[in-house]
């Protein structure tokens, strides 16, 4: 009887280079959640006081919890770092669904091309500049 040992082999290197590739994924990667039902309306929040000094208002959002939806209040949050930028979480419509996208920092100018409104004075709604 012989035994192929390349091919067990060459699984687990295999395996080892798309884990490899896993963990390389830089930590600002985009995560979503497809949930077949549209999320609820925004509600809208007032903003509370300003606990301090570069802070930055994070609009409240619908999150999905399994078939249905949880409201994040907003809040105020320090950014990771000094040029860091809120980007919201946002839905799309997607076949019979939709794909929530999880907000994320990002640093500024390093849209890679996306425009998230940017250009059109719309991030100023996420109390970039107040204080």
């Amino acid at each position: 009887m012989t035994v192929n040992w390349r091919f067990p082999l060459k699984s687990k290197l295999i395996c080892a280079a798309i884990l490899t590739m896993a963990f390389a994924v830089p930590a600002a990667a985009e995560v979503s959640v497809f949930i077949g039902v549209a999320p609820p309306a925004v509600v809208y929040e007032r903003p509370v006081p300003v606990p301090g000094p570069g802070f930055v208002w994070v609009e409240g959002y619908w999150v999905p919890v399994g078939h249905h939806y949880r409201w994040c209040r907003g809040h105020w949050e320090r950014p990771p770092y000094e040029s860091a930028i809120w980007v919201g979480p946002r839905y799309e419509r997607e076949g019979h669904g939709w794909r929530y996208h999880r907000g994320y920092w990002r640093g500024h100018g390093h849209d890679h091309g996306h425009h998230y409104g940017w250009e059109h004075g719309h991030g100023h709604r996420h109390g970039h500049g107040r204080d």
